[in-house]
């Protein structure tokens, strides 16, 4: 069933966000009834013992989860110094946290251009951030600072010793010119 997978594919992409029937069915182009059996079935395969994720209704909205019976291992890799390096996107949203803390991550998201729940996940399982109040805006969402951890990983005495970054920025600027993306720097050779 086409739709099955993809709907799979969507919690997926979606991540803790999740989807609502509403946007299932929207996106699918499918009733609400239909929505719900779609679920359904998606949730009865992951139900097999063999399958590492399950489908959860949190929040109102359905969202891909790993099985809390598996907890152990999570916590294992988190744990393992072999698997505790920081990617690319954990470096980008550490480095708008600590030049802009305290911050929220709606706030992260706008900067980075993407979803950063999961980093922000990732970094405050690693201790490198820590929530450290609520903000005044609408929903009072929760801000992130750094921590001794992060000072420490990176040698810092304190956050004041990161570097400047408007250096760096102006010189970004300067280099950077604009690229169209629609248009391909590689011109096709037509002949008529």
């Amino acid at each position: 069933m086409k739709n099955l997978a993809v709907l799979e594919g969507l919690l997926f992409v979606v991540g803790e966000d999740g989807l609502s029937l509403e946007q299932i069915g929207e996106v699918l182009e499918i009733n609400e009834e239909e929505s719900k059996l779609l679920v359904k079935a998606l949730r009865e395969q992951y139900e097999n013992e063999n399958r590492g994720l399950r489908i959860d209704f949190l929040g109102n909205k359905f969202k891909l989860t790993t099985k809390f019976e598996h907890k152990e291992y999570y916590q294992k890799l988190i744990e393992n110094p072999l698997t505790n390096t920081l990617s690319q996107a954990s470096l980008e949203t550490l480095a708008i946290i600590a030049y802009n803390e305290p911050i929220t991550r709606v706030e992260v998201d706008k900067l980075r251009g993407v979803s950063s729940s999961q980093m922000i996940r990732k970094l405050v399982a690693k201790g490198f951030i820590k929530e450290t109040g609520r903000s005044e805006l609408p929903g009072r969402p929760i801000l992130y600072e750094t921590t001794n951890e992060f000072l420490d990983y990176f040698g810092l005495p304190n956050i004041e010793a990161l570097p400047d970054m408007s250096k760096f920025i102006q010189e970004s600027t300067e280099e950077s010119d604009e690229t169209d993306l629609y248009q391909s720097k590689y011109q096709e050779n037509i002949e008529i």
